[in-house]
């Protein structure tokens, strides 16, 4: 019988966080007497359907191990070979999951850096749901607030309706040879990976989410996961 796909967990963290306002990237700032990085990576370790983890860094990326030293062993793995965008580094990451002998059927998960408050029971809730899945699919929030659009002033254009309209979050899970050509036919400007899918004419399935999973992005983002973590 074939080996059964595995699951690989992949995290782009070649970003330099200027909108964070923390004065270097923002996986490396610390909340909580660890790097915003190190949460997230201790998270993914916890998954036990989980056979590894990538994280692929910036070329020239020499201060990674310092700020996740716990980030070692067999199943933690590194390669420095991000790219300009986000989409770049995951295209890369991927090759290099190649490299390391991961084949089509692998299943990917694809997380943010920056979303450090994950919980394994999340990523398990993924995994379950889209293992037999044809697509794949993510983490997502039902949009509960109501949706404006602006002009060019700032000012509200339009309520836009919210029905059946979701916030996407990470893990994104796809498998490794259909989001290759994904990420090749959609180009550097896609923002995540289910939006390089849905390129393809596919759809991927919507997993919910958890208002916790946030991504922190804005300076004030890391005084609210601040609190969280205390709380936990």
């Amino acid at each position: 019988m074939p080996d059964e796909p595995r699951c690989l967990a992949l995290v782009p963290c070649a970003g330099v966080g200027t909108r964070a306002g923390q004065g270097g990237p923002k996986q490396y700032s610390h909340l909580g007497g660890r790097s915003v990085v190190a949460h997230t990576l201790a998270a993914l370790a916890d998954c036990p359907g989980l056979h590894a983890t990538l994280v692929v860094l910036a070329p020239d990326d020499t201060d990674f191990e310092q700020h996740a030293p716990a980030f070692r062993g067999e199943r933690a793995w590194v390669a420095r070979c991000g790219g300009a965008t986000r989409a770049a580094s995951v295209a890369a990451g991927l090759a290099a999951l190649r490299e390391r002998g991961a084949a089509d059927d692998d299943w990917v998960l694809v997380h943010d850096a920056a979303r450090c408050l994950l919980r394994p029971a999340w990523v398990q809730r993924l995994v379950d749901a889209c293992r037999d899945d044809a697509v794949g699919g993510l983490l997502a929030l039902p949009l509960a607030d109501t949706l404006k659009a602006a002009d060019a002033e700032g000012r509200v254009e339009a309520t836009l309706p919210r029905d059946g309209k979701w916030l996407a979050q990470t893990p994104q899970m796809f498998r490794l040879g259909l989001l290759q050509r994904a990420l090749r036919e959609a180009g550097p400007g896609v923002t995540d990976e289910a939006s390089a899918v849905e390129a393809l004419g596919l759809r991927p399935r919507l997993v919910p989410g958890e208002l916790e999973n946030l991504k922190v992005t804005w300076p004030g983002d890391f005084a609210l996961a601040a609190r969280l973590l205390e709380t936990r």
